[in-house]
């Protein structure tokens, strides 16, 4: 058969074609035709080369895919991939050349590739692993590592825990299953939303997919053949979140230089010449940038050298005064398989035993799955490689040189079932994945789902919005019991007080009364941030700025507020006195508007637009379930949230129902850029279309 293209009222695209390996083409096709833009900052991104045209401003994150060897551990993956499973291989070509065939048209449409003087492409097949690797690679937030060894050598080990929670640079999901039993049809609903980055374009594209193998919807991620995170085949669907898995270790690395190149001390006591070489990223409007690459017997060094760091060559924490240099191991590197043997049997799957198994080569990222058939088989499972090795590693920084801390095969993925009420609720909390985690979400959004699903006896995939949308903030408990424990309080503060424990703790964008309390809290944020007992964590090492966001002392402190203020003993820190100063210094200068006023999306893009986007306001805050996340002290602008909604009928696939941020567009003015931006604001939907009588054609490709 031809293979068609088609539209929804939404722009959405639906493509037919006779085979999987003529359907990945048109995929690759259609999405550079969207989104020539976004696949082309992916690629650079992957490859280390977007400072050439977007400046000095992008090398941060250059030096680091370089160091890191994002493209080359691409490379080994593919290959690899072609020697094991060849028809996943094929597949991938297929799309790398519908990609490359649209990249042409893409680009004529997007003005950001004039703007930047871009020419597009070319894609190679290894390509969109790379892409993969690099929207992932700090997904497990392995510099969180760095974070807590700061903590323990400046506070002691113990601190650690007062600062674990789901902090900056991390991920999350909320996801939750209905069994037939729960539901008004007798079938399983499956409804959630990933929160990430909220990006233009978005990380996440609705598709449909369908050739004689398979008929599939769901949300692909742009520069990645088929769908991996959420999908509905008609028979069984699938979703995901992140696991909060620990799969990924820093060592200390001793290296020095020698007439033949660098050695690394290893666990053995031996000095073994470690790979390297040189390279060099162009900058556009300044001068290229050298980079030395350096890999170890565990993994690439990506912070440091044999001469340390820049301005600050001795790492404190080794008492033997040696340089500064870490490598990182992690599970592709090792194994040259990133998972994408899953892709297939995903799209294949016709029930949960099918997913269940494709979810068997799942790699990275480490994810929590449920599944659910219209035969009434349910999943709820890990999926992915997490290495067994010390408890140490796990934590901190081990030395590279001292045995103990290599890995031995891998952990057993866990399974659990649904509850006694027939519901399984995923929100990174402590669960399934916690023997393989180390920090977890705050228990907030997955006990406040779980009341609601309880809430009601019977549930509709219609029902789904009010759960995506609730406000309500648990975690202010903590503030509010300081804030009801104060006296002596001026007049206005005390008015203060009153007002918000008076307050029903809903996150809304129209609520003064939420606004006041964003105030108080961020006001008591930088009160404890700028406490002594902390100002050795004020200025972190000279680390590279990519991993900034994980060793910046005031949001620490914000995401952390909660255990902090709940901790028997801080340090001396006099907590009463932090929140009486934030009371009265909110209520002497009060936010004039309501949440909404500051709380606005503040989407990422690589290139800001000539004309910016006056962005809405938003209700929800980080640990409602409509996670809407700021940074406490610092801002209330929210860069994270929802990048798409879902929701799966096993009953019904026509019921279902799916929306993102912004639009199916990529494309600056594009009647479908920004279109869907005021349903996702409201809560509301949009409907899944599998009907091809009721789609647009668009082309025959």
């Amino acid at each position: 058969m031809a293979t068609e293209m088609y539209r929804d009222a939404w722009g959405i695209p639906h493509l037919r074609a006779g085979s999987a390996a003529e359907l990945a083409h048109a995929q690759g096709l259609v999405t550079a035709r969207d989104r020539a833009w976004q696949l082309e900052i992916e690629r650079h991104r992957a490859q280390g080369t977007s400072a050439s045209f977007l400046g000095a401003s992008a090398l941060a994150w250059d030096r680091f895919a370089r160091r890191a060897r994002l493209d080359d551990t691409a490379r080994r993956c593919f290959t690899d991939l072609e020697r094991r499973d060849p028809e996943t291989a094929d597949w991938l070509r297929a799309y790398v050349e519908g990609v490359n065939g649209g990249l042409p048209a893409g680009a004529d449409a997007a003005p950001e590739f004039a703007r930047t003087h871009l020419a597009p492409g070319p894609w190679h097949p290894w390509t969109p692993l790379g892409v993969w690797l690099a929207t992932h690679i700090l997904f497990a937030g392995f510099p969180a590592k760095l974070w807590r060894e700061q903590v323990a050598a400046h506070l002691g080990a113990d601190a650690i825990g007062l600062f674990a929670t789901d902090g900056p640079g991390t991920s999350g999901s909320n996801g939750w299953l209905v069994s037939g039993e729960r539901t008004a049809t007798g079938q399983a609903v499956i409804a959630g939303d990933p929160h990430r980055w909220i990006e233009d374009p978005g990380v996440y594209q609705q598709i449909h997919l369908s050739c004689p193998e398979f008929d599939v919807v769901g949300l692909a991620v742009p520069g990645v053949p088929g769908i991996a995170h959420f999908g509905h085949t008609g028979t069984v669907a699938w979703a995901i979140t992140n696991a909060m898995a620990d799969y990924q270790d820093l060592y200390r690395e001793r290296l020095r230089r020698t007439g033949a190149g660098v050695e690394a001390l290893g666990p053995d006591g031996v000095w073994r010449r470690a790979a390297r070489h040189t390279e060099v990223v162009e900058v556009a409007g300044e001068e290229p940038v050298e980079v030395e690459v350096i890999e170890t017997d565990r993994g690439p060094v990506v912070i440091g050298g044999p001469e340390g760091l820049d301005g600050d060559p001795f790492d404190p924490a080794d008492p033997s005064g040696t340089p500064v240099a870490i490598s990182l191991r992690h599970p592709p590197r090792v194994t040259g398989d990133l998972g994408f043997g899953a892709l297939l049997p995903l799209l294949r799957a016709r029930r949960v035993a099918d997913v269940d198994r494709a979810f068997d080569r799942w790699a990275e990222p480490v994810n929590v799955v449920q599944a659910a058939d219209t035969e009434g088989g349910v999943l709820h499972r890990v999926a992915g490689r997490v290495p067994l090795r010390a408890e140490a590693n796990r934590l901190r920084l081990v030395p590279a040189w001292e045995p103990g801390h290599e890995w031995h095969g891998w952990q057993e993925t866990p399974r659990a079932g649904l509850t006694d009420a027939g519901v399984a609720v995923m929100a990174n909390q402590r669960g399934p994945a916690e023997p393989l985690g180390v920090e977890f979400a705050p228990p907030h959004r997955h006990d406040r789902i779980a009341a609601l699903l309880a809430g009601k006896e019977r549930w509709s995939a219609a029902d789904m919005p009010a759960i995506h949308t609730d406000t309500h903030l648990a975690s202010a408990s903590s503030l509010l019991d300081h804030l009801r424990a104060l006296d002596a309080l001026t007049p206005e503060a005390c008015a203060l007080r009153d007002r918000l424990l008076a307050w029903n703790r809903r996150m809304d964008a129209d609520s003064a009364d939420a606004a006041l309390y964003s105030a108080v809290r961020g006001a008591v944020v930088r009160q404890l941030a700028a406490h002594p007992a902390f100002a050795a964590l004020a200025t972190p090492p000279a680390y590279p700025e990519v991993f900034r966001p994980w060793l910046a002392l005031l949001p620490r402190v914000g995401f952390a507020l909660e255990h902090l203020l709940r901790a028997e003993e801080l340090y001396g820190i006099d907590r009463p006195s932090a929140v009486r100063a934030a009371v009265e210094e909110v209520a002497a200068r009060p936010p004039a508007g309501v949440w909404g006023d500051t709380h606005r999306l503040a989407p990422w893009r690589a290139l800001e637009p000539v004309t910016p986007y006056d962005e809405p306001g938003l209700s929800g805050d980080h640990d409602c379930v409509l996670c809407t996340s700021g940074v406490p002290g610092l801002t209330d602008r929210a860069a994270r949230g929802p990048a798409a909604r879902y929701v799966w009928d096993l009953a019904r696939r026509e019921d279902s129902r799916w929306v993102v941020p912004l639009g199916a567009s990529g494309v600056p003015g594009s009647p479908h850029h920004r279109d869907q931006l005021p349903l996702w604001l409201a809560g509301d939907l949009v409907p899944v279309v599998t009907d091809w009588t009721l789609l647009k054609k668009e082309t025959d490709v």
